[in-house]
């Protein structure tokens, strides 16, 4: 016989399995002997109350033994396979590769990025030089931003697809097992290279192809069908079906596809700041303590607030993390951030952003949105000096219109510039911003400080452009073969969602066959 049932936990007792057998026994009202094992079905952090403690949601094997489920896929060999070219190495494009393979289809993935081995280099010479490669950084390249940008697998689209299935397949390539049962699983970013290049080495190993260092530039259409594309303006590639997941700062292919008359359309996003508190700061107001216990993981939090018509919320936010400079081309300014598996860095950061509507940039131009975009990212870099160095304000400084005289020790590499903020931001968003900073500081004890620094700009949260397709077929209405995918075309937001995404635009391909 098998029960669910929700038990609670302090902290120090989370990993001591006699204790949960006891728990399990008096909440079932039933001898410790009868008890066989459990399974922990989800796990999450209530911080509401003073006493932190952990809830857990257990299957308990009574009078039968506990047989955990594995989960394994067959991957046949596809190698002389009908071929599918999908545009773009990240967690969208290699989950498409890996559902392409199980529905009998050869994936060629094509990423204009390097490998991850090869990618840290360019990584470093971002950090400590300020050098950004275009084709190569924290955007582009194997496993797309999400290789480097933390690994945080927390989405609300449970409804789009089989989450479970993708947490699985994480773990099966080397992620913890822990990642299944916990509220805001959380891979790192230091495990990340090794886990994506093992998928990849699953989806050589089964026939299909990956490609980098190719660029796709050109689309070969004939009578409103895909034919193939082309890659560095020299070498063709065909096949009938192309999926596009190329993510959210791809620009020059929302250019091209506008250059050849296929529809897009301009989309809201949201634009800011990130802002990094010391972890301690975070940790003492979550967790109602002065000292974090080793018990518990560093703390998150996450804040919205209306402002007028307008929402502005933090968005990725990374305890023990770092703030990331994320450019993907020359003279631009870009933050995001990470944490490593531990999360162990002294500070705690999130991207803090405002929406943009598409009432706050007029004009019909469907590339309006990132025009806007890109302008404010220039804009930053310009105030920062050039290097990389960010622009960046101490909290209360930046809602008393202050320029800050210093700035507080922070985790951002390649340096930071006292700026005002106001000159580089929209004033609908800084007056956004200054309105919230104090209102979120009634809600977490310690937020709203001058120890707190924001650093500009946090820009790329979602793509500025949408790529339709039809929600019966997945493939955009005009062109019969093209399946625009997760983040870059709109329509995903994150390693799940997309990944996600992914395996529906290759499951739309079979049912097209």
């Amino acid at each position: 016989m098998q029960k669910d049932i929700e038990i609670t936990l302090l902290p120090h007792e989370v990993e001591q399995t006699e204790l949960i057998n006891q728990k399990l026994a008096e909440a079932l009202k039933l001898s410790e002997s009868r008890i066989k094992g459990f399974e922990i079905l989800k796990r999450s952090i209530d911080a509401r109350s003073r006493k932190v403690i952990f809830r857990l949601q257990v299957k308990v094997f009574v009078d039968e033994e506990a047989v955990p489920e594995v989960y394994t896929v067959n991957y046949p060999n596809v190698s002389t396979a009908k071929p599918v070219i999908i545009i773009g190495a990240g967690p969208a494009g290699l989950f498409a590769a890996l559902q392409c393979i199980e529905n009998g289809l050869k994936p060629i993935i094509i990423e204009r990025g390097k490998d991850v081995k090869q990618r840290r280099r360019d990584l470093a010479a971002i950090n400590k030089q300020g050098l950004v490669n275009t084709e190569s950084n924290y955007c582009y390249g194997e496993g797309g931003a999400g290789t480097y940008s933390d690994g945080k697998l927390y989405t609300r689209s449970n409804k789009r697809g089989d989450i479970n299935k993708v947490l699985q397949v994480f773990v099966n390539h080397g992620a913890q097992p822990d990642i299944t049962i916990d509220a805001r699983p959380h891979i790192g970013t230091n495990k990340l290279p090794h886990i994506i290049t093992s998928i990849k080495n699953t989806i050589l190993n089964a026939g299909g192809e990956v490609i980098f260092d190719s660029q796709m530039t050109d689309i070969l259409i004939e009578f409103g069908k895909v034919k193939g594309i082309e890659v560095n303006f020299q070498d063709k590639l065909f096949a009938d079906d192309i999926i596009l997941a190329t993510g959210h700062s791809a620009r020059d292919v929302y250019e091209l596809l506008n250059k050849k008359n296929i529809l897009i359309e301009a989309k809201p996003f949201a634009l800011g700041v990130r802002i990094e508190h010391p972890q301690e700061t975070i940790d003492a107001a979550q967790y109602h303590c002065d000292i974090r216990s080793e018990f518990l993981p560093p703390a998150n939090y996450s804040l919205v607030e209306q402002v007028g018509t307008r929402g502005v919320f933090s968005f990725c936010m990374c305890p023990g993390g770092i703030i990331a400079p994320c450019a993907t081309g020359e003279n631009e300014i870009v933050v995001n951030g990470w944490s490593p598996s531990k999360r162990n860095n002294p500070f705690a950061n999130s991207g803090t952003v405002v929406q943009v509507t598409l009432e706050d940039v007029q004009g019909y131009d469907p590339l309006r949105m990132l025009h806007f975009q890109s302008e404010i990212e220039k804009r930053a870099f310009e105030a920062g000096g050039g290097n990389l160095v960010a622009p960046a304000q101490r909290m209360v400084d930046f809602v008393n219109n202050r320029l800050s005289i210093d700035l507080p020790r922070n985790s951002y590499l390649p340096g930071t510039k006292s700026s005002m903020l106001d000159n580089i931001l929209p004033d609908f968003v800084s007056d956004s911003l200054r309105a919230a900073l104090p209102l979120f500081g009634k809600k977490i004890r310690g937020y709203y400080t001058n120890e707190a620094i924001l650093v500009g700009v946090e820009s790329r949260t979602s793509s500025p452009v949408r790529i339709p397709r039809d929600k019966e077929t997945y493939q955009h209405p005009q062109v019969k073969g093209l399946y625009p995918c997760a983040e870059g075309a709109g329509y995903a937001g994150g390693i799940l969602s997309a990944a996600i995404d992914g395996i529906n635009c290759a499951n739309a391909i079979l049912s097209a066959s």
